[in-house]
């Protein structure tokens, strides 16, 4: 996800810090967002400069490289515990952005508790994959600033995307609506009521959806849903107890698009 919405940025005109945990992570970033940039250009999906994209992306492993940056976007795993430890770090290296989480289900109020100035906090949920998806969802908790939030509007209008706006709840929007299709679908193809096929295609010629949701859980990551699962089943109730097959395919390891098998197979990138 911090390629995909670095990508977005850097074809937005942007200059763009990245920073991983390592040396070696910071490496592999920089070679997959400079891949996803020569495939925009091959495919005509920008018109600027290989040279100058390169030159105004920056990726390395220290968090002091984020001083001086408008925006900085978490983009760490769906775990608590670890989005408010590298929130905190950020806001103490950059103390003038704005901070915002990728987060899926996360309360942004809760994540906000660990900050300084929590009215410069808000949720940007970006969609998978980035650079194709068209919407960015923002999430306001009651301490953020209304200013932030039409600041936020303007960046994700700015990288060609549609912001919807939403109250920080479990879920927000689209992740509590689009988990709910997923548990649902994956509970019928444990009971098998229909091949995983067969259920993606109902809801894609029956209900106009773009991809169905085992199909989509695939490119999500199986382990990416549970997370948002075991949040919102924590939050909201065992309507989001995650299915015993899901958790299953966890531990043995099948994630889905990127590990090369989850409900369908897939070639390993």
């Amino acid at each position: 996800m911090g390629a995909g919405i670095a990508h977005a940025f850097l074809l937005a005109g942007c200059e763009v810090v990245v920073v991983e945990r390592d040396a070696a992570t910071a490496d592999t970033a920089a070679d997959r967002i400079r891949q996803g940039i020569s495939r925009s250009i091959d495919r005509s999906v920008t018109t600027r400069d290989s040279a100058a994209l390169h030159r105004a992306l920056h990726v390395g492993d220290d968090i002091a490289a984020f001083e001086g940056c408008d925006l900085v976007i978490e983009a760490v795993p769906e775990n608590r515990v670890l989005k408010a430890a590298a929130l905190a770090r950020i806001e103490a290296a950059a103390p003038g952005a704005v901070l915002a989480s990728n987060t899926s289900s996360i309360s942004i109020t809760d994540l906000a508790a660990a900050l300084t100035a929590p009215d410069r906090f808000l949720g940007l949920h970006f969609f998978n994959p980035v650079p194709t998806s068209s919407i960015v969802e923002i999430v306001a908790s009651m301490a953020t600033d209304p200013a932030i939030v039409e600041r936020a509007r303007e960046w994700v209008t700015m990288i060609e995307k549609t912001p919807i706006v939403v109250r920080d709840s479990p879920g927000f929007a689209s992740s509590r609506l689009g988990v709910a299709l997923a548990l649902e679908a994956i509970r019928m193809l444990d009971s098998g009521v229909a091949s995983a096929e067969d259920i993606d295609r109902a809801m894609e010629l029956g209900y106009r959806h773009p991809m169905g949701p085992l199909r989509t859980t695939d490119i999500v990551g199986l382990d990416v849903r549970l997370d948002i699962a075991e949040e919102l089943h924590a939050t909201l109730g065992d309507r989001f107890a995650p299915p015993a097959l899901l958790r299953r395919l966890v531990a043995e390891g099948k994630l889905g698009r990127k590990s090369g098998e989850g409900f369908y197979k897939w070639e390993t990138p």
